[in-house]
């Protein structure tokens, strides 16, 4: 592995963005969402992600420059037509409108639609936290898990969000997918060629597999069994149906170059004001009453620390924020490649790690 400036990393993510069309401020929300995913550990949601969504770009089928329209329907409830464009762009749009309403009446709802792969569901409730809010992000997802019986992938990996103020470093952050892990990562995993744990996927055949590739012919196996796939209907209604989205298999993947429809993936926010219930002085009390009591709960042999969704994810960001965050020499090779392209040089590393 060896290491870059995150800083660098975000410039030049912008750089090739904007090479392709895509306006100053919506590339820097774009590269803003990578480089934050690869700070916390989450590079399967990373920089590795660029090179597809530039591809993407490239051949028409995600737009540089949508005209996205939102239109409120009653005092809380926004409806946005992304135009297929970069799911960062289209949801960061949506989710401002949705926290200028949300402090007006309490709670918002924001539906998206024609929208595309939206990064990680955590940065989305993150940007809430830091206007004092407390959110739930959804979004559906190319078929990705097969329903609970069946051996064909339907629903997508389909992730939830959700975020908390603490009024720490460490706001409550809670980012899964309603798959056993999610799909990026069988995908980050095929790229490098490394095996994936047993108990991930299956194959065509409705047959564990270990192997990345046969996993991405085949399925994720849900979280919890029958419950994850209940779970992925949920996020499917909310996301593809109520929003007028695609839903299930017609979320057409941006990695499948034979199908050259737009992805029309949908997202759905839900937005709440906590001042609208209590202070916010009094909910971040009570909040941090809540974690000491947990932490406080007898630990199981091994444990040495009871910890919350989101303190990992900032321990890492404070780690990487400082010593540069890790890439694989695939991952480098790939971005390097796509800089020459397009005429952005490629950062050199800080240093290399065995």
């Amino acid at each position: 592995m060896r290491i870059f400036s995150s800083e660098r990393l975000h410039m030049f993510s912008r750089q090739v963005l904007s090479e392709l069309g895509v306006r100053e401020d919506h590339g820097d929300v774009v590269a803003e969402a990578l480089v934050r995913a690869n700070l916390e550990g989450v590079d399967s949601h990373g920089v590795s992600r660029l090179s597809v969504y530039c591809k993407r770009l490239k051949d028409g089928r995600i737009k540089a420059s949508p005209s996205i329209r939102a239109d409120q329907s009653g005092a809380s409830v926004l409806m946005v037509d992304g135009d297929n464009g970069l799911g960062h762009v289209v949801s960061y749009e949506g989710l401002h409108r949705g926290m200028e309403m949300a402090k007006e009446t309490g709670l918002a709802g924001v539906a998206i639609k024609n929208s595309n792969h939206f990064g990680t569901a955590s940065f989305y409730c993150q940007k809430a936290i830091e206007e004092g809010l407390a959110a739930i992000a959804f979004t559906n997802s190319p078929p990705g898990i097969a329903p609970w019986g069946g051996r064909a992938a339907f629903f997508g990996t389909n992730p939830i969000g959700f975020g908390f103020p603490t009024g720490n470093e460490s706001p409550i952050v809670i980012d899964l997918s309603t798959s056993v892990v999610a799909r990026g990562k069988i995908i980050l995993a095929n790229k490098e060629h490394e095996e994936i744990p047993e108990g991930w996927a299956v194959n065509e055949l409705g047959e564990n597999t270990t192997d990345p590739a046969e996993a991405l012919k085949g399925a994720v196996l849900p979280l919890g069994g029958a419950k994850g796939s209940a779970l992925a209907l949920a996020v499917e209604v909310l996301t593809g149906v109520l929003s007028g989205a695609a839903f299930g298999p017609n979320v057409n993947s941006m990695y499948n170059n034979s199908n050259e429809q737009p992805s029309n993936i949908g997202h759905f926010f839900i937005l709440m004001d906590i001042e609208k219930f209590m202070t916010l002085e009094t909910f971040e009390e009570t909040i941090n009453e809540l974690l000491l009591e947990m932490k406080a709960t007898p630990k199981a042999p091994g444990v040495e620390d009871i910890r919350y969704p989101g303190e990992r994810r900032r321990k890492e960001y404070l780690k990487r924020s400082l010593e540069g965050i890790p890439l694989s020499e695939d991952v480098i090779e790939e971005l390097t490649s796509l800089g020459k392209e397009f005429g952005v040089s490629f950062p050199d590393e800080l240093k290399c790690i065995q």
